[in-house]
């Protein structure tokens, strides 16, 4: 396949994803409203630290000069999704940690959560009722 199909073909693939990738971005709104409005009522009545938003939620490449409107749309669209989800499972982390911090089973295909290191072993229920 010479190079001007491929692109053509790729092209042509992109547009039938762009309802994939952007329908559920209204979604991400209103989840990030009310993970937002859980973050500020939850952590402050628990006395939890805060996570800064800003360490997750970011959007610079979108000032590149050499990308296209359409590509900034997309950099910033990534980039709040990815941020967005990243910010909701440190929110999430802390939530666990606070309330009962035990660790997932072990098995061979989970990756374990960051904050999980510090979380009670699975079926350690002295530790647990130590904590």
């Amino acid at each position: 396949m010479d190079f001007k199909r491929y692109k053509k073909k790729r092209r042509f693939a992109h547009l039938l994803l762009l309802p994939l990738i952007y329908a559920p971005f209204f979604a991400m709104i209103i989840l990030d409203l009310f993970m937002e409005l859980y973050h500020q009522i939850g952590f402050r009545l628990c006395r939890l630290e805060r996570v800064k938003r800003s360490a997750y939620i970011r959007g610079d490449r979108q000032k590149l000069s050499y990308l296209n409107p359409f590509e900034k749309l997309n950099c910033r669209s990534c980039a709040y999704a990815h941020g967005l989800l990243n910010y909701g499972a440190e929110i999430a982390g802390g939530t666990e940690q606070y309330w009962y911090g035990i660790k997932q089973k072990k098995t061979d295909h989970f990756i374990m959560p960051g904050r999980h290191k510090n979380f009670t072993e699975f079926g350690d229920e002295d530790g647990f009722r130590a904590r």
